[in-house]
């Protein structure tokens, strides 16, 4: 019996070992050299949460703590006319992103937390708004997350736009995992799209669904905080934060559910688990997912001929451990990981600018831009 037991157990622990396979073995390394360096372009920066970039050479970045800048030759201004901004834990002023005819129409959409609306705390909103002399006018709210919460955690959030305009966001699941991300007639936990100007498309996937919230386009979500538009494909793909370990990437798809918390490679923080499960029919695999977690913020695809050996890859910053990763795709998988500038900082956001530059913004420091090597 006792023979028996043990190899029992010995084939439980190698199957719960082939569980976590492929993706999270793929260990993270250090180039060999490295043909990029960093400047800094805007100093003095607390959490620079997210960056969106002028047609005059300008940048636009929002502070968590509820300061847009406006950075242009040299000068840091301060943009006035803002919403109300809950700042909580993870929520405050979060993302931006100009709309893809930003110079016909000039809409800027941003991402903040908000205690408009029931109950006490706050909660994720969606806002748009034009510039004019360094001050917020014309302020629509398109998307007020519900109810509102004390609780100071996965506020998500980030803004796309896919190739037809539809506008994409993110809201994590506020803290509620057992409540939130499994269910359409509720907030949070989700990936929402919209028109540009705030209406529900009529082929959203819970359009005729009783009670369900109609914009929502995926569920089972944890706290997406990087999204971007698949330069290739068109797709919108996201990272979210696991708990400890199965931080994810994953490709949006209509009406899809992503998981959380019922399937996950992840466990909590305190090392027990809260699901056997890594896979369950009707949910969807993660892309890739990582073993430790890095606690990833910020997405980009690099198509800049400013970098060649990078072009076609994945960045992510990462906030636990302070590096800029690269992630090497072949045939839609991950192949390789990077570390890329090692101890630069929590690395908040990173975009690949109309100047074909990346930049990336690190807590406490700013925004950095990478440039070749003399």
């Amino acid at each position: 019996m006792k023979q028996t037991n043990f190899i029992l157990a010995l084939l439980l622990i190698t199957c719960l070992s082939c569980a976590q396979q492929v993706e999270s073995e793929i260990k993270v390394e250090s180039p060999a050299s490295l043909n990029y360096t960093t400047e800094i372009i805007v100093p003095d920066m607390n959490i620079p949460w997210g960056m969106a970039f002028l047609p005059d050479g300008g940048m636009l970045i929002t502070e968590k703590s509820g300061e847009l800048i406006h950075f242009k030759n040299g000068e840091k201004i301060k943009i006035g006319g803002l919403p109300e901004i809950y700042v909580r834990g993870q929520g405050g002023f979060m993302d931006i992103k100009l709309h893809p005819d930003y110079t016909n129409n000039g809409w800027i959409y941003f991402s903040y937390a908000s205690s408009e609306g029931e109950g006490d705390g706050g909660n994720t909103a969606i806002m748009r708004a034009k510039l004019n002399a360094n001050t917020l006018i014309e302020k629509q709210v398109l998307y007020k997350a519900n109810p509102n919460t004390t609780k100071g955690q996965h506020f998500g959030s980030r803004i796309e736009f896919d190739n037809e305009g539809f506008l994409y966001f993110s809201i994590g699941e506020r803290g509620e995992r057992d409540i939130n991300p499994q269910d359409i007639t509720r907030d949070c936990g989700k990936i929402y799209r919209l028109y540009d100007d705030g209406r529900i498309p009529g082929d959203n996937p819970f359009i005729n669904s009783p009670n369900a919230k109609k914009a929502i386009y995926s569920y089972g979500h944890r706290n997406p905080q990087g999204m971007l538009k698949n330069p290739e494909t068109g797709e919108i793909w996201v990272h979210e934060h696991g708990p400890q370990g199965g931080d994810e990437i994953n490709i949006i798809q209509k009406g899809k559910n992503f998981g959380w918390p019922l399937i996950s490679y992840g466990i909590n923080y305190d090392g027990t688990s809260f699901t056997d499960l890594t896979s369950k029919e009707g949910m969807e695999q993660p892309l890739f997912y990582w073993i430790p977690s890095i606690a990833p913020s910020g997405f980009a695809f690099v198509t800049s001929d400013k970098y060649p050996d990078w072009n076609g890859n994945l960045l992510v910053g990462s906030l636990k451990f302070q590096y800029l990763e690269r992630l090497v795709l072949e045939n839609g998988k991950v192949i390789k990981r990077e570390k890329l500038f090692d101890k630069i900082g929590r690395v908040r956001d990173v975009v690949q600018a109309p100047d074909g530059y990346i930049y990336v913004a690190v807590e406490g420091k700013g925004i950095l831009k990478i440039v070749p090597k003399n």
